[in-house]
């Protein structure tokens, strides 16, 4: 009977802790319009004052289908700059382009700069752009971007990884 009890005080517990991640999880911050869309641009809850822009909902399901590491649902917003940096082989495993998701304006420059070791690339899925494979951190690849669109890209070693990015150009 000891068992039993102990079996079922834990399975409540755990019942509890669900539900109580649950509701956390519906106190956030997004806009909850979940259309997708939008300009929607607010500052991350995270102390660093980085601007955080919405997601159209193509680039939204190109990210989640391929499981985009570093990619939290939202886009950095680098709107009004002449140049913005994407890491390349970022994150723990450096499998990921960071950030994942970045707004730009027509005629700003990203510029792609790689870290560590591993042999990387940046190739758009429509081929507009596609740089070549380099291993050493300090490389840098650079594309301006003049028309307004949504251009989605990976990384040929590692896209079955999850090594996908986005630009959404306003």
């Amino acid at each position: 009977m000891t068992i039993e009890m102990e079996r079922r005080t834990f399975v409540r517990g755990i019942g509890a802790v669900t539900v109580a991640g649950a509701l956390a999880g519906c106190s956030g911050g997004g806009n909850g319009d979940g259309d997708g869309g939008g300009d929607t641009t607010t500052t991350s809850g995270d102390g660093g004052g980085e601007a955080t822009a919405s997601v159209p909902s193509e680039v939204d399901t190109y990210l989640n289908d391929n499981d985009a590491r570093l990619y939290n649902g939202n886009a950095v917003d680098e709107t009004g700059n002449d140049t913005v940096t994407v890491s390349v082989g970022a994150g723990e495993q450096n499998y990921a382009f960071d950030p994942a998701a970045v707004k730009i304006s027509t005629g700003t420059t990203v510029e792609w700069a790689w870290g560590g070791d591993l042999q990387h690339n940046v190739v758009a899925t429509d081929g507009t752009f596609e740089s070549e494979r380099y291993t050493s951190p300090g490389v840098n690849f650079s594309y301006t971007f003049e028309e307004a669109g949504n251009y989605t890209y990976y990384c040929t070693p590692h896209r079955q990884l999850g090594m996908h990015g986005a630009i959404i150009v306003e």
